[in-house]
């Protein structure tokens, strides 16, 4: 399933050559799976995935591939969130902007997207750099992986090291997003609709911009709204899976060892 999420993942354009996906090991919620340092979309075999350590993010094969750098996100999430069991980090060109532009906020535009609630947080990573860090954006050790994951609780429950996540999306810097959940399909399915809402609000913006037929901004959704449609989001992320991986499996780009997980 992990090999198809990755090609998902860059079929719908979110990852691109860095974007990585992980999954908890159902079988010991200690350890986790990420593919080896390469392209999702050449995801292809079981070679190709890697086995780390929740705690400390190092891998248990110390023969295995080289992994991502930035797997501490993957780790560090993991570790602060026991019911999450699957993270995603990209670099989407919709949503990046939404990290840089301090007046304009990503905001659920449309019904798929209420799961972004009330506020999206935005991780500065400069804030957290120390003098022995390379100022290279990357989410690279579990210090910096760490406070990537206290942003997914607020200010409140943060001081309590809450064990659940408050929001389910965080824009990073300069850099992209990362989103989780307790499965593939969720996980997948906010990673997508973000982006797909990013376009949507971009280009109502463009709109109220242009002088043209709408006027007074854009109306996103109400608080109620956001609060059902992300219980509709959530009840209804499994839908577009198996239309998703069998786009991917009509794709001779992706290859898949293990055969289809639907």
């Amino acid at each position: 399933m992990l090999i198809a999420a990755n090609h998902v993942l860059d079929f719908n354009g979110v990852a691109d050559a860095f974007g990585h996906i992980s999954i908890r090991n159902p079988n010991n919620n200690a350890t986790f799976f990420l593919s080896k340092n390469q392209a999702p979309a050449l995801v292809s075999a079981a070679v190709d995935i890697i086995e780390y350590h929740v705690a400390n993010g190092s891998s248990l094969d110390p023969n295995a591939a080289a992994g991502y750098a930035e797997r501490f996100i993957h780790s560090e999430t993991l570790k602060r969130f026991p019911d999450v069991n699957c993270v995603i980090h990209a670099h989407s060109q919709a949503l990046v902007p939404y990290s840089l532009v301090h007046n304009v906020d990503l905001e659920p535009a449309y019904a798929v997207a209420g799961f972004l609630g009330e506020t999206v947080p935005n991780f500065d990573i400069e804030k957290y750099y120390n003098n022995s860090h390379p100022h290279d954006m990357l989410v690279n050790n579990n210090f910096l992986g760490a406070a990537l994951a206290s942003y997914f609780t607020t200010p409140a429950t943060n001081n309590t090291k809450s064990t659940s996540p408050d929001h389910t999306f965080v824009l990073m810097r300069g850099h992209g997003f990362t989103t989780l959940d307790v499965d593939i399909e969720t996980a997948i399915y906010r990673a997508v609709y973000a982006q797909s809402n990013a376009n949507v609000q971009s280009q109502a913006i463009a709109l109220t911009q242009s002088g043209g037929i709408f006027h007074g901004g854009v109306k996103y959704l109400s608080s109620r709204e956001r609060v059902d449609s992300g219980t509709f989001n959530q009840a209804s992320a499994g839908k577009p899976w198996p239309y998703w991986v069998k786009q991917t499996e009509a794709n001779p780009l992706y290859k898949n060892e293990l055969g289809s997980p639907v």
